[in-house]
């Protein structure tokens, strides 16, 4: 069985939209892409890189997959050469351009195919961005594990983590470690129901 982990940069409120840069994600009017580079310093970097020196495909939204077609391919290193090695699976209700070589899509019924795909061997599925796909999989319980990268800032408004139709659930956390430039990383498990 395959595990899926959802790396997720998060404001202080929640907001995941457009940490990369101005142009990622401006939908619905969002002015505030790039908010994570300022706190981005080498421990982190050395920390995220490190995530990508492991086997991993990639499970990701048709808006996130465009975003990384335009630019992963053409940029080697230690994030780009794994993400143009990994099978990209790209969930998507519309034609997309699959150009990128190692890509499948996900249509119909999104949540089946997610499903069989967690089911057959391989390695970890990482999800990147991808804001409505993570909604879709947490509505579903199809998380295994968060990765979440929490910035020391407030945004107001923007595509949040954990929108409406998140299931009641408890996670464990299993790894944490903070650095210089304010960044906490939390890495949780998904544990089961509730506590009661």
């Amino acid at each position: 069985m395959r595990r899926i982990v959802v790396f997720t940069m998060v404001s202080l409120d929640g907001v995941m939209q457009g940490p990369g840069g101005p142009e990622e994600d401006t939908s619905g009017g969002f002015t505030y892409g790039g908010w994570s580079m300022p706190y981005v310093d080498r421990a982190f970097e050395d920390m995220m890189n490190q995530e990508f020196s492991v086997p991993f495909d990639l499970l990701l939204g048709a808006t996130t997959y465009e975003i990384f077609a335009g630019y992963w391919p053409h940029h080697p290193g230690p994030i780009g050469t794994p993400f143009d090695k990994a099978t990209k699976y790209v969930v998507s209700d519309k034609p997309i351009d699959l150009s990128w070589k190692e890509s499948v899509l996900i249509h119909d019924d999104v949540v089946a195919g997610i499903k069989a795909l967690k089911e057959m061997d391989g390695p970890m599925l990482q999800v990147h961005g991808s804001a409505g796909l993570v909604q879709t999989l947490l509505k579903n319980d199809l998380i295994d594990e968060l990765r979440l990268r929490i910035f020391p800032l407030t945004l107001g408004t923007g595509k949040r983590l954990f929108g409406e139709g998140t299931i009641p659930a408890a996670f464990e956390l299993i790894k944490s470690e903070s650095f210089p430039g304010g960044v906490i990383s939390a890495n949780y498990k998904r544990a089961g129901a509730l506590p009661k």
